[in-house]
């Protein structure tokens, strides 16, 4: 685990489905993870964990657990969550006291959100945009009903998202996140 920026802790782990390094976040400041697989012993005193879809419950349960936190799903994809403790939210809301705002993206699957974190100039993402090279990159075709609709809805997503947000920071599900010049670059990679 290393600092990414002020506020922002980042760490990987091989997702055990399907065998890729993926990306966790820790914000010690708010109290928050995002999206975590295999926490690391030095993490503390979380009270919040959000997940950026729902495909994304890796050790969230387990983590629950271990800090008593809520977990944090999206409320379109409730469905894969019947009967385990979690909390919905939709777009719009305000999570971890106030210092989160939940956005919809949808395309890919009709719970892919973003969350926007202010107090650390950040975006975390799902899976609509990855980052396992030096460029934003979409998930490959084949993980995609209608490739070429997904993209046209994800990038229209992301641009808004671009033009009514500040962040200078992208953190992504898959692949390694960008640090500074963020927004600019997922507008760009919107736009292309």
């Amino acid at each position: 685990m290393h600092e990414l920026a002020p506020g922002i802790r980042h760490w990987t782990a091989r997702h055990p489905k399907i065998g890729i390094e993926v990306s966790s976040y820790w914000l010690p400041d708010l109290g928050v993870l995002i999206d975590p697989l295999a926490v690391p012993a030095k993490v503390e005193d979380v009270n919040t964990i959000l997940l950026t879809n729902r495909h994304h419950r890796r050790s969230s349960l387990e983590a629950r657990e271990r800090f008593g936190a809520s977990v944090h799903v999206p409320e379109a994809g409730m469905q894969d969550w019947q009967g385990d403790p979690v909390e919905a939210y939709a777009p719009g809301d305000e999570l971890a006291g106030g210092a989160v705002t939940a956005h919809g993206v949808g395309a890919l699957c009709p719970d892919e959100s973003a969350l926007h974190i202010p107090s650390v100039s950040a975006l975390a993402v799902a899976d609509g945009v990855i980052r396992y090279e030096d460029d934003l990159r979409f998930v490959p075709d084949d993980l995609m009903d209608n490739p070429e609709g997904t993209k046209r809805g994800l990038k229209d997503a992301y641009a808004q998202l671009a033009d009514e947000l500040d962040f200078e920071n992208l953190l992504v599900a898959h692949g390694q996140p960008l640090v500074g010049g963020a927004r600019e670059a997922l507008r760009t990679f919107a736009t292309a």
